[in-house]
């Protein structure tokens, strides 16, 4: 936490060894996540720089708590849409898209400028929602819908069965669905 307290201190001075201190310390990490989403290797390369001009883009004004939130978010955000320019086919057949399809439902789209303060909001409603969760159930969410990972990899990683993996992602989708609409977001 001090040395990401480091790093946003550089940020705010506009000190470009931030961004070489934050792929270090992340970038393997955040090269992982937008691999798995783009399933590119020179996407996810891309995705990784497009993210740190990104936190250099935004760090100031803004200051985020978690730094490793805040760039895996950017990450996220940013291979989705390198996904979907790369990919601009009807979705369908992999893990990431599967998954997208499955929170599309509940979770609006990211596509809009304007949407930027709902986004906000919903990623906080959507971090204190997780914190409510059991951690085993915590992290079966978090490997699909955010490490992009199968039912079968969650059920090997869990030593359960894919129906039960299948079921255990129905009740939490619908528990968020039912949070983000007591939260007015929906």
């Amino acid at each position: 936490m001090q040395q990401d307290n480091m790093i946003i201190s550089l940020l705010q001075k506009r000190d470009e060894t931030a961004l070489a201190q934050i792929r270090t310390q992340y970038g393997a990490l955040c090269y992982q996540i937008a691999y798995r989403m783009t399933g590119s290797r020179e996407d996810a390369e891309e995705v990784l720089s497009d993210m740190l001009l990104a936190v250099w883009d935004s760090i100031p004004p803004q200051e985020p708590e978690n730094l490793r939130a805040y760039v895996t978010a950017l990450t996220g955000r940013i291979a989705i849409k390198k996904y979907e320019h790369t990919h601009r086919i009807k979705r369908g057949g992999t893990q990431f898209t599967a998954a997208l399809d499955e929170l599309s439902e509940i979770i609006p789209s990211d596509t809009h400028v304007e949407r930027e303060i709902e986004q906000r909001e919903l990623t906080e409603a959507l971090t204190a929602w997780l914190r409510t969760l059991s951690p085993e159930h915590r992290r079966i969410f978090m490997q699909r819908y955010y490490l992009s990972e199968s039912v079968q990899q969650i059920a090997e990683h869990n030593q359960m069965g894919v129906s039960a993996v299948k079921m255990t992602l129905l009740r939490l989708r619908n528990k968020l669905k039912s949070y983000l609409r007591k939260e007015e977001l929906l």
